[in-house]
């Protein structure tokens, strides 16, 4: 399952290339979602009516993900983890992080520099789907 990062359905909403493209694909396979973290950072962005409503419906396409138990779990781990260690990448990416582990998902995202520094996360920052491992 492929799981967007806020950054790259905002590409999306704003019309931008290659994530246009790219969301659009993932959308018409029926395997993406993002989580409710990113909903959230979407609906709270939207500044009118008329973006508000471009969001849900990008939204309805998706499957959004909660942050269950074992995220959470997850999520705390890697917290600890990178700010034990000076790596710190902010709440919502530890919560997007954790989520992401919890599903086994790829996450597609622009946003490389925090989420490169999740042990085990399988990310995908490339328009097709070139995986990249840490």
């Amino acid at each position: 399952m492929m799981i967007a990062d806020s950054d790259v359905l905002i590409d999306f909403l704003r019309g931008r290339s290659p994530w246009r493209e790219r969301i659009k694909l993932e959308i018409k396979t029926g395997h993406l979602a993002t989580t409710a973290i990113n909903s959230f950072e979407l609906l709270s962005g939207a500044k009118d009516r008329a973006e508000r409503d471009k969001v849900s419906r990008l939204l309805g396409a998706l499957t959004v993900l909660g942050v269950t138990p074992a995220a959470s779990e997850h999520a705390a781990a890697i917290r600890r983890e990178l700010e034990a260690a000076g790596n710190g990448i902010g709440m919502a990416d530890y919560l997007v992080a954790g989520v992401c582990l919890a599903h086994r998902g790829v996450l597609l995202t622009r946003n490389l520099d925090h989420f490169a520094r999740v042990p085990d996360l399988t990310i995908s920052g490339r328009y097709f789907d070139r995986r990249e491992t840490r």
